[in-house]
């Protein structure tokens, strides 16, 4: 049974009444390229209050196998689980009402055949609403994208550094310094993108892979540690926020709410100790 699509507005904390807002589809995207408008923005979400604040500036939002390290505290994505993907995608949904919400497919949940992906993305858009799926890998994945793709699931490809495959590339370094490997990575997001896939996420890569790819592909490029000259670009929001001390040396922090909530705390900690808090504004009188 599907966990999205009733908002209760009661609860203006949770719902708010949304702003009437058309949310884009997957077309819209994939016939942004080329057509020398803005680049496509997107930001990862996990939450219900984050996809409110996020969706009136996104084209998409993507919730990330990433919620495995920035919400669980796990040490990679590699333990994150459908069920997980799941629950976080059909709360975007709900506090999204303009980006088109794509899901990331967890390790697992897919390499072994075309028929186990479709099995698991059926799963995820039925019990989230989201409008497509991302998964990670390159030529080896091409007919996996083709088959979801024919059978109505769209589709987002990921090349480069693809963090679910952190075992075998040894850590999250940069990808393509080498002319093989770079070679590889380039064919990897062409064969994706003429497999099916509407879009192309591009991690961790030197930068002329990047504007290679995005010359030679016909859907758009969405950039991460990559380059300017991508179609797009994608950055996890928690290190975009400044909530993590280390973060990639791709990522810009254009805030620094991890210090911001550890002063609010400390003032909070502090009039609790003295008294000071709660006041008179906070405390319920009674009736004359």
């Amino acid at each position: 049974m599907s966990t999205t699509f009733t908002i209760d507005t009661a609860t203006s904390r949770a719902n708010p009444t949304p702003a009437p807002m058309k949310r884009l589809t997957v077309p819209a995207i994939r016939a942004s390229k080329g057509k020398g408008g803005d680049p496509l923005v997107m930001l990862t979400a996990y939450t219900v209050r984050t996809a409110q604040l996020l969706d009136p500036h996104c084209d998409m939002l993507l919730v990330g196998d990433s919620l495995g390290q920035v919400v669980y505290g796990l040490p990679s994505t590699i333990p994150v689980t459908l069920e997980m993907m799941a629950a976080h995608g059909a709360a975007v949904v709900r506090g999204s009402y303009h980006a088109v919400v794509v899901i990331d497919m967890p390790f697992g949940s897919y390499e072994a055949s075309p028929e186990k992906a479709f099995e698991s993305a059926a799963y995820l858009l039925k019990q989230t609403g989201a409008a497509a799926v991302k998964l990670e890998g390159g030529t080896a994945m091409a007919p996996t994208v083709r088959f979801l793709s024919e059978r109505g699931i769209p589709v987002v490809g990921h090349v480069g550094l693809t963090p679910q495959a952190v075992n075998a590339l040894g850590g999250y370094g940069a990808r393509g310094r080498s002319t093989a490997e770079s070679e590889k990575i380039v064919a990897d997001g062409v064969a994706i993108a003429e497999a099916g896939a509407f879009a192309l996420v591009i991690e961790g890569v030197v930068e002329p892979i990047a504007i290679e790819l995005t010359r030679k592909v016909a859907c758009p490029t969405i950039g991460i540690g990559a380059s300017v000259q991508c179609d797009g670009q994608v950055l996890v929001t928690e290190d975009m926020l400044g909530l993590f001390e280390r973060t990639a040396r791709f990522v810009k922090k254009y805030d620094d709410l991890g210090g911001r909530i550890s002063a609010a705390a400390a003032t909070y900690a502090a009039e609790v100790r003295s008294r000071a808090f709660p006041g008179a504004e906070q405390i319920y009188a009674p009736k004359d």
